[in-house]
C-alpha cells in the first residue's frame, strides 16, 4: 500500500507535466486513502516497524512533496507567472523538512505540530479539481494573490503550531466531542459545496486546533 502511494506520486507528476491537472489532483487523493491505510493494516497485521515508518515518509516526499508542487507549478504557469512559478517548488522543500522532522519529534505521537503533509497537498490538489468541475469558482481562486497564497499557506508544515490528530482511543462523545464536530462539519461542508469545500476544512482544522488547545489551557488553568 505504501508503495502504490509513492506510484500514485509518480504518475500524478507525470499526469501533471502533462496539463492532465485534474489527473493528477485524483491520484493524491487516491494515494490520501492508500497512506490513512497502510497503518491501518500494518497495526492490524501486526508488522508495523522503522522500515515501514521510513518508507511512509519517502513516499511522501513524492506524492504529497513533488506532485502538490508540480501541480501549483502549472498553475501558476498558466496565469503567466513565469519564472516566479518555480517558487511553488518549495512547496517540495518544506514538505520534505515536516515529514523528517515528524520522524524525530517525539512531541507528535499524539497530535501534531504543524500543518500534515497529505493536508497540505489535499488543499492543494482541490483547485485544480474545482477548476475542472465547479469553474463558476474560477474568478475566486486564478490570480497572482491566490498563486502566492498556495505557495505561503504552505510554510505551516514547518510552523510550531499544534494540531490535533483524528485519532481514537475510544469513541465516546465526550471525549472525542472536538474530532466528531470537525467531522460532521467537514461532511456538511462537503456536501453543500463540494471541492470549494477542501480548503475550508483544512481552515476549520486549524482554527478548530486552536480554540481546542485555547480551551484546554484555561481548564488547565483553572
Amino acid at each position: 500500500m505504501t508503495c502504490g502511494n509513492l506510484l500514485c506520486g509518480c504518475i500524478g507528476v507525470v499526469m501533471a507535466l502533462r496539463g492532465h491537472l485534474d489527473t493528477a489532483a485524483w491520484l493524491i487523493g487516491l494515494a490520501a486513502l492508500l497512506d490513512f491505510g497502510d497503518g491501518f493494516v500494518a497495526r492490524m497485521v501486526h508488522v508495523s516497524g522503522p522500515f515501514g515508518k521510513e518508507l511512509d515518509s519517502l513516499a511522501d516526499v513524492v506524492t504529497f512533496g513533488v506532485l502538490p508542487a508540480t501541480i501549483v507549478f502549472q498553475l501558476c504557469w498558466f496565469q503567466g507567472l513565469g519564472t516566479i512559478s518555480y517558487g511553488a517548488f518549495l512547496i517540495a522543500v518544506l514538505s520534505a523538512l515536516r515529514l523528517a522532522n515528524f520522524n524525530i519529534d517525539t512531541r507528535q505521537s499524539e497530535s501534531f505540530i504543524g500543518l500534515p503533509v497529505p493536508a497540505n497537498a489535499m488543499l492543494l490538489a482541490a483547485f485544480p479539481l474545482m477548476g475542472h468541475y465547479q469553474p463558476q469558482y474560477d474568478t475566486i481562486w486564478q490570480n497572482d494573490i491566490a498563486m502566492g497564497m498556495m505557495i505561503a499557506f504552505s510554510f505551516m508544515l514547518v510552523s510550531e503550531v499544534p494540531l490535533f490528530a483524528l485519532k481514537f482511543k475510544s469513541f465516546g462523545w465526550t471525549e472525542n466531542r472536538i474530532k466528531y464536530s470537525f467531522l460532521i462539519a467537514s461532511t456538511l461542508l462537503l456536501l453543500f459545496l463540494q471541492f470549494a469545500a477542501i480548503p475550508l476544512i483544512i481552515l476549520l482544522y486549524i482554527v478548530v486546533s486552536l480554540f481546542s488547545k485555547e480551551r484546554t489551557s484555561e481548564q488547565a488553568n483553572g
